[in-house]
């Protein structure tokens, strides 16, 4: 069953105000199996997840470049709501290498057949939301957002976004695109608050900013109470998790944020949704910093 959840807007879109990020169910060494990845896909979208973010380069191994994406394509498929709801986000542009590394490539061409490598790995005509996910140091930024204006206009993406980009990127992007910039995707979170001038770069031209890793990383989560104990002080007032508490506070930093916290089993994007009703006072947020 499909819960209501308040939103927010991405473009012309709103969606939940909390997210999924399904990069957890395809990182080796921390992968759960296919059924479990699908369980936890299905769970969210029945409490009411309309924004689900994956990328090319979410995969086990650069062998397996678009397994992520087939796994969200896989659980959109076999849920019973209807899938025209839900807004898939997905990135071109940072690569894997052999031995489990990584890279980057911002050449337009590359973007161009990533694009079309991510609407297969999809089964869609059209990405709902595409995403340049690193910036390239050795091609000029304002060549790989061309091409995804190129893209935009071929009618093979809905909306453009950006991820992991500075303030003057944002700006850049934002000349060169138009209103077909819908977003920007950075790192964000009580141990990271680097980000802070982006959201209000964010803020100021209307896009959304969807935090990555917004509970810390993988394998971080833990780590919220040692870095400010009001975390769980006030969770465990609330009668909830710090993650919940986490989240919440950052909803609160400003209405164009929309966090993805990523789940890798059911109960983990559950209690995520928890924070979508959890409203902290001004007195918590102070606390909190």
């Amino acid at each position: 069953m499909h819960n209501a959840m308040r939103t927010r807007a991405i473009g012309n879109r709103q969606v939940g105000v909390i997210g999924l990020g399904a990069m957890p169910m395809s990182v080796a060494g921390h992968m759960p199996d296919e059924a479990q990845s699908i369980r936890t896909l299905l769970a969210a979208l029945d409490a009411g997840v309309t924004l689900i973010d994956t990328a090319d380069a979410y995969t086990p191994s650069h062998t397996d470049v678009g397994h992520n994406e087939r796994l969200v394509a896989r659980a959109l498929s076999l849920w019973a709501g209807d899938a025209d709801t839900v807004l898939v986000a997905t990135k071109g542009g940072h690569t894997r290498t052999p031995g489990g590394g990584w890279s980057v490539d911002g050449r337009p061409s590359y973007l161009k057949e990533a694009c079309d490598r991510s609407l297969k790995a999809l089964g869609v005509e059209s990405i709902g939301l595409y995403q340049h996910h690193r910036p390239d140091p050795q091609v000029p930024y304002e060549e790989t957002m061309g091409a995804l204006k190129d893209l935009h206009d071929a009618g093979k993406i809905q909306m453009a976004g950006i991820s992991n980009a500075n303030p003057e990127q944002i700006r850049l992007a934002h000349e060169i695109l138009g209103d077909r910039l819908v977003s920007v995707q950075n790192e964000y979170s009580p141990r990271f608050r680097s980000s802070d001038p982006e959201i209000d770069v964010c803020a100021e031209l209307g896009l959304a900013f969807l935090p990555w890793s917004p509970l810390g990383g993988i394998g971080r989560t833990g780590e919220l109470s040692r870095q400010n104990a009001a975390f769980s002080e006030i969770a465990e007032a609330r009668g909830v998790s710090p993650q919940q508490v986490c989240l919440a506070w950052e909803l609160a930093r400003s209405p164009v944020v929309i966090p993805i916290p990523g789940a890798s089993r059911p109960e983990t994007i559950l209690d995520s949704v928890g924070a979508a009703t959890l409203e902290l006072t001004e007195e918590e947020l102070a606390r909190l910093g």
